[in-house]
């Protein structure tokens, strides 16, 4: 009874350094699988180290750049790495601020499950896509781990979209592995609302739209006169000087009816009563001459 261990055994964490590199540095073939994510790859003796102790799954690890005390969290994707290397993809070391052969701190951690997070395009261009969630989603299978203040980069179309991580929920670093999680977009870095602009009714009518008031020269306004210097007997005041319209500056026309145009003219008017004096024409009424003068008998 007394020879068994009746506690659980603690899993030791694992904390070491090593000389990172990005991915563009690791031997053989090019892997964009690891540009695209945010995995990184580790030295056979790693896996080791971590199976000895009891590292619970999924491998989470907190990285650390002690000279500008930057961190993240990441996974693991493969242990093929030459010993004491370890290969990060290039945004990863961006935001660490380190150089190609700096050491790097590398401590297995747990963290809580993702509940929210709230993304930043750090472009406007990344509006143009049609379902920016969906690629955001697709982008996040090579995700292990997200960190707030981290500059994550999701490719889509062969384009690079930044994409900065400005909170995280329940803690500052969050797993994304098999979870499900609200997504929050902020405005992208640049983005303005477009102003609206207010339509007026459409009964209703600008008096600054009405016609102004004629200034200057107008055509056809002045009186005709006679070669011989004669004056036009039956000429009438109404015919000499046509009645202007009335127009009243600032008053708009309440009586404006929707698609029509009013256009002001100098109408000329007639005479009513000349016109009621003037008899009916009747053919063949009138009265015959003779050329010749008649005999008297």
């Amino acid at each position: 009874m007394f020879g068994f261990n009746v506690f659980a055994e603690i899993p030791r964490p694992f904390n070491t350094q090593y000389k990172c590199f990005s991915v563009s540095m690791l031997p053989g073939n090019e892997r964009q699988d690891v540009e695209r994510g945010g995995k990184i790859i580790m030295p056979p003796s790693a896996l080791d180290t971590l199976t000895r102790l009891n590292i619970v799954y999924p491998m989470l690890f907190k990285l650390t750049n002690k000279k500008t005390n930057r961190i993240t969290h990441c996974g693991v994707l493969e242990f093929v790495a030459d010993e004491g290397k370890v290969y990060l993809p290039y945004w990863m070391m961006h935001n660490l601020l380190l150089q190609e052969g700096e050491l790097l701190n590398i401590e297995s951690v747990s963290i809580p499950v993702a509940e929210y997070v709230r993304f930043q395009p750090q472009s406007e261009d990344f509006l143009d896509i049609t379902n920016p969630k969906a690629v955001l989603e697709n982008g996040l299978r090579s995700f292990a781990c997200l960190t707030t203040g981290d500059m994550i980069a999701i490719k889509y179309n062969s384009r690079i979209y930044e994409m900065c991580v400005l909170e995280t929920k329940p803690g500052p670093a969050v797993t994304i592995i098999e979870c499900d999680m609200n997504v929050e977009f902020a405005p992208p870095v640049g983005y303005k609302e477009p102003q609206k602009v207010e339509r007026k009714p459409e009964n209703e009518v600008d008096p600054a739209d009405l016609m102004p008031e004629p200034t200057g020269f107008v055509a056809f306004k002045g009186e005709g006169n006679r070669l011989d210097g004669k004056k036009k007997k039956d000429a009438s005041p109404t015919e000499k000087t046509a009645e202007k319209p009335v127009y009243i500056k600032g008053i708009p026309d309440y009586d404006y009816q929707i698609g029509t145009l009013k256009f002001l003219r100098n109408m000329k008017q007639t005479n009513v009563q000349e016109a009621k004096d003037v008899d009916e024409f009747k053919a063949f009424s009138g009265e015959g001459f003779s050329l010749r003068k008649s005999r008297k008998i």
